[in-house]
């Protein structure tokens, strides 16, 4: 009987892979997989992160650069704003439009913010927007309501800028007004050039650094009426009001006759209730073949007694210990112009020293 042969054929079973391909990954412990997972979402974090962050770097970068330009506002408290560090244009006292000003915002609120600069005593100083605040400060002071008018909209520049660059900003604002004229654009001038702060002493040449958007002759006027206020500034009430030609004839004949000067300041001396026109009257008589023996209006028919020319006003700096003092001797007028705040120094002091020096030049 022959013996059956067995073959041992190992057959795959159904479920199993017969190929690598097919072959199944091999399986991560719980933990390893914990692992994988978490370096994933630490990896999309951090992408998220930096973007963020870039985010956050432009917007800085935008904040810093929109507030060199004065462009980022906020309510500032009115008290919280000084105004003594630019002498300004405007002429004061005599201000026309605030009525009108004051009765605009009171209606439709403040469409241009006004611009000034922090200080490191965290106030702010005032560069452009003096008739606005002004206007705010008498809205809070006819109403009351602190809440409405205690506070302005301002543009914040941020410290540092030079005193040449701040009065820019200043005066280029006030050139597209319509009303400001050249009487005012010639005190600045002057005033510019008496601050002890600025470098440039000479008013003339003060025109070309703070009028530089100006034409040619504009500023070729503004120097005219230099010569006008200079001599006449101090005596006059209605300055602003002096058209332009009769600025300029007035400038020329003050230099061909200084004894108009004088004359001018005899009519006007004393003459508290003249209007515009009696001032004006009176510079266009002055300029008359009849100036000298032209009786003074408001005076009773008297005539002007003719004076000797005299200089109208005279400039020079004192070194201090406190810094270089401008000062400014005319008739009737000393004025000391220094970089400080003298409403801060004690009374008693200020009075035993000015008594000193009138004593000692009396």
């Amino acid at each position: 009987m022959k013996k059956r042969r067995t073959f041992d054929i190992d057959l795959p079973e159904a479920d199993e892979p017969t190929t690598e391909a097919e072959a199944p990954a091999p399986r991560r412990s719980p933990m390893a997989t914990a692992i994988s997972e978490n370096a994933e979402s630490l990896r999309d974090r951090r992408a998220v992160e930096a973007q963020i962050r870039a985010e956050n770097d432009a917007l800085a970068a935008e904040h810093v650069r929109m507030k060199k330009l004065g462009l980022i506002v906020d309510l500032v408290d009115l008290d919280a704003v000084e105004t003594w560090k630019l002498v300004r244009d405007r002429a004061k006292g005599d201000d026309m439009e605030l009525a009108e000003l004051v009765a605009s915002i009171r209606d439709l609120g403040l469409s241009n913010p006004i611009r000034v600069e922090a200080r490191a005593d965290g106030k702010y100083e005032l560069v452009q927007g003096f008739r606005r605040l002004a206007a705010y400060r008498q809205l809070l002071e006819e109403t009351g309501d602190a809440e409405s008018w205690g506070r302005i909209p301002a543009g914040i520049l941020p410290r540092g800028e030079d005193l040449e660059a701040l009065y820019r900003r200043m005066v280029d604002e006030n050139l597209v007004r319509k009303d400001i004229s050249f009487a005012e654009m010639a005190m600045l001038a002057l005033n510019y050039a008496r601050d002890p702060q600025t470098a440039e002493n000479d008013a003339d040449r003060a025109v070309a650094e703070l009028f530089k958007s100006a034409g040619y002759q504009k500023r070729s006027y503004i120097r005219q009426f230099i010569r006008v206020m200079d001599r006449l500034g101090d005596d006059l009430r209605f300055a602003p009001h002096i058209p332009r030609s009769l600025g300029l004839q007035l400038a020329a004949a003050i230099d061909e006759r200084p004894e108009l000067v004088p004359q001018i300041r005899a009519v006007l001396r004393g003459w508290d209730n003249r209007s515009v026109t009696d001032e004006i009257d009176v510079l266009r008589k002055a300029l008359g073949a009849e100036a000298e023996d032209e009786a003074a209006p408001g005076k009773g028919g008297a005539a002007v007694p003719p004076k000797p020319a005299t200089k109208a006003k005279t400039t020079f700096q004192v070194p201090t210990p406190l810094g270089t003092a401008k000062c400014t001797a005319a008739n009737g007028r000393l004025e000391i112009r220094l970089d400080r705040d003298f409403s801060a120094f004690d009374r008693r002091k200020l009075e035993a020293a000015l008594t000193r020096l009138l004593a000692e030049i009396s």
